[in-house]
């Protein structure tokens, strides 16, 4: 099959849309399909990228491009490559762009929704006055888009729910996004690399690491991490927070952590290469977030497949994916999280178990089983528009 996929993030840039994609288009290679990614420029992309072609963009909303809805010159591009389908993953430009495509192609269109916009309002308004028009807005557009398209996927069953109460009356099936399970078991905690990691991170041997890896950003709750867990490291100088991310919040937090004294313990790293994310995750001895916006949290999934236990805020995202007790916990309150902490550290024969149950529960997450459920839904979307459009 020929696919088209529109997105208005997409490597090198880091986050879970873009990593979604990527992983899609090479699996989706890897089973003998052609796959054209579209998407916005980007001022770290490398050049002669294989099947991406990116549309004049400008920065917005913190680390996202807003690109063009329309190009003549990509358009009779497009037009030539006989494209049996095209699959979104954006509301906005290229998502519209892609739209637009579709329709002048006639040939079906496949939407996945992967961000709750409501949660990302206070990235464009700065008075909470406004808030609310701005939550309800993200909602109808949410909805609209959705229901203009033949297929939506999400994530999982929250997101699905959400859409329900957003009035999408379109067919919706849940794929979860997959990851390439070896990029995160391929490393060792124990290996000259994550050495050299902890040595320059001023981390030692004996300490133990809480880490977050993500976006340091308002809807990410990490600031209800730092004061849940400043009386475990007030107490412990042998115990650090290592955060691996960037963010507009980065500032804020860390003025945060000098006002509960626990600056020594708190490790502000930066954003990392993506290509070496699974080194990363071998600093921990426990995942922890307290995120509440996550429409899948790719990141849990990453953390378990690098055999990290993970502490997380109670969310339907964790549903089939955290097993209380298994390969983590969830937490409601202060308490919670501090004894969850406390049970995964205090007992190094149940670490060690739960690292390989962690490892253990994501192998429905692998990127090819992604793919293959991803490819029979284009069969079958394909199959259904000829039949019903008559088209041999």
């Amino acid at each position: 099959m020929k696919i088209g996929l529109f997105t208005d993030t997409y490597f090198p840039q880091i986050n879970g849309v873009a990593t979604s994609v990527l992983i899609l288009k090479k699996n989706l290679e890897t089973l003998g399909h052609q796959v054209y990614v579209f998407t916005t420029t980007d001022p770290n992309a490398t050049e002669n990228e294989r099947n991406v072609y990116r549309m004049p963009s400008i920065p917005f909303a913190s680390a996202r491009r807003l690109g063009m809805f329309y190009h003549t010159g990509l358009v009779k591009f497009i037009k030539r490559l006989k494209l049996d389908i095209i699959h979104t993953h954006t509301e906005f430009s290229l998502g519209v762009f892609g739209r637009s495509m579709a329709r002048k192609l006639n040939i079906p269109l496949l939407h996945t929704y992967h961000t709750i916009y409501e949660d990302y309002t206070h990235y464009i308004v700065k008075f909470k006055i406004f808030d609310f028009i701005a939550k309800n807005t993200a909602r109808k557009i949410s909805a609209n888009f959705c229901n203009s398209v033949d297929k939506v996927i999400v994530p999982t069953e929250k997101v699905k729910e959400l859409l329900r109460s957003y009035k999408v009356k379109q067919h919706i099936s849940v794929i979860p996004t997959g990851i390439e399970l070896s990029k995160f078991s391929a490393f060792n905690k124990t290996s000259n690399e994550v050495k050299n990691l902890r040595t320059e991170l001023n981390i030692r041997e004996k300490d133990k690491v809480l880490l977050y890896i993500g976006r340091i950003s308002e809807e990410k709750n990490i600031e209800e991490l730092l004061f849940s867990m400043s009386p475990l490291l007030s107490s412990n100088s042998n115990m650090k927070f290592v955060l691996i991310g960037d963010g507009l919040e980065r500032s804020n937090l860390e003025e945060l952590a000098k006002k509960l004294g626990i600056t020594n313990q708190t490790i502000f790293a930066g954003e990392r290469p993506w290509d070496s994310i699974g080194m990363y995750y071998q600093l921990g001895d426990v995942f922890v977030s307290a995120s509440q916006s996550e429409t899948q949290g790719l990141t849990y999934i990453e953390a378990l497949a690098s055999g990290l236990p993970v502490v997380a805020k109670a969310d339907r995202c964790l549903d089939g994916v955290l097993q209380n007790g298994v390969n983590g916990y969830t937490f409601q309150g202060n308490d919670v999280f501090l004894q969850s902490i406390n049970k995964i550290l205090d007992d190094e024969r149940n670490k060690k178990l739960m690292s390989i149950r962690a490892s253990e529960s994501v192998e429905k997450f692998s990127a090819v089983h992604f793919a293959l459920d991803i490819e029979v839904m284009y069969q079958n979307v394909v199959r259904e528009w000829k039949s019903y459009h008559n088209v041999s």
